[in-house]
């Protein structure tokens, strides 16, 4: 069976990248493609696996790959495959679904459909004008984004979503159903250790981006006067670093994995005030037995059990963050319970569920 993998692009590696690694492990033969490929910024991860990019695959674009926003529907066109394929699988929070890659059949793993088009907010983090002039600038842009996406969609058999945020808004843009699997974590690394003593510190963890609100974090952990560890960087790093007391908060790059399931296993409590498709730093910290402190909307509604293993907030300010860390302190957490609950977010679990799926579209495979 001749199988293609497509992927939006690769000029970083997170949660979207580690699902990648997983189809590629179950389809070692499988032809990859990708927009842009960065070997340095992956990590090397996909060294010899990629079999071809786009037209705009440079050195300046992988970069800035925000910039070239407007080229991203016809590079992904553009992008064509060596012949017919029996099965596509693409993993896409975007353009992969869109490549010109041909197949029989295709199986979408839906990260989010194409923010840029479906959400105006989401283009604040944009570099290149003040947000006003911006939103008048690319709105056109953007419309006609919105009209590729939807047709794009068009390509897909089988979508399949991350979570049940993303099932809603497959549902609502572009009109199809998903079936929800979540994707996966490492369980031999991300799980509860007992030997560790709690630090009493508050965590926060992920790229340092305006939406993942780590000012939230660092404000309320000022209120309490309490410690908070930011694991992560990005481009707010000299904002926050700016905003916070150095009195209480501290700032981590870039820990192992190893390292981070230490910070997990040692720290009070997650914060986790964003909006995420699905969550994967909320998912690894509740498979270390870790409470969350979590924004009642998007992706960690699929995670936290309110009350079991974790405390919902209603409202993005500092002042709600607060409140619901003083609440979860009244609350007497069994870790290793949670770090059970967590199971379900393991790889093995996420390479069965798949793997079912393909057997119930007819794809006999022997593993």
């Amino acid at each position: 069976m001749r199988v293609a993998i497509l992927h939006d692009y690769l000029n970083q590696y997170g949660g979207a990248e580690r699902v990648l690694e997983v189809f590629l492990e179950l389809f070692p033969e499988a032809d990859l493609y990708t927009l842009l490929y960065d070997e340095r910024r992956t990590g090397g991860r996909f060294k010899g696996r990629v079999t071809k990019t786009s037209f705009l695959d440079f050195k300046f674009v992988r970069k800035h790959h925000r910039l070239f926003l407007p080229f991203m529907p016809l590079a992904s066109e553009k992008l064509k495959g060596n012949g017919e394929y029996d099965l596509i699988i693409s993993s896409s929070a975007g353009y992969a679904k869109g490549f010109g890659v041909r197949g029989k059949y295709h199986i979408c793993y839906c990260h989010s459909p194409l923010r840029y088009a479906w959400e105006w907010n989401y283009m604040k983090e944009m570099p290149f004008a003040p947000w006003p002039l911006k939103e008048s600038l690319i709105r056109p842009i953007l419309n006609r984004l919105r009209k590729w996406d939807k047709k794009a969609a068009q390509n897909v058999n089988v979508f399949l979503a991350n979570s049940n945020y993303i099932k809603d808004k497959i549902r609502v843009y572009y009109g199809r159903d998903a079936e929800v699997v979540y994707p996966p974590t490492n369980a031999s690394v991300f799980k509860y250790q007992k030997q560790e003593k709690s630090g009493g510190f508050l965590l926060m963890v992920g790229r340092l981006l305006y939406y993942k609100r780590f000012d939230l974090g660092i404000r309320a952990a000022t209120l309490l006067r309490k410690k908070l560890v930011v694991v992560g960087r990005g481009p707010e790093y000299k904002k926050l670093k700016a905003l916070a007391d150095l009195r209480f908060v501290s700032f981590m790059e870039a820990p192992t994995d190893q390292d981070l399931a230490k910070l997990y296993n040692q720290a009070e409590f997650l914060i986790f005030p964003q909006i995420e498709d699905f969550g994967l730093v909320a998912a690894e910290a509740q498979m270390c037995g870790l409470p969350i402190i979590a924004y009642d909307e998007g992706g960690s509604q699929d995670i936290v059990k309110s009350g079991k293993t974790g405390v919902f907030f209603k409202v993005q300010n500092s002042e709600a963050v607060a409140k619901a860390i003083r609440a979860a302190e009244k609350i007497s957490w069994h870790r290793e319970k949670i770090a059970e609950t967590g199971g379900r977010f393991g790889k093995s679990a996420f390479v069965c569920r798949f793997l079912e799926v393909l057997e119930s579209l007819g794809f006999s495979l022997d593993f």
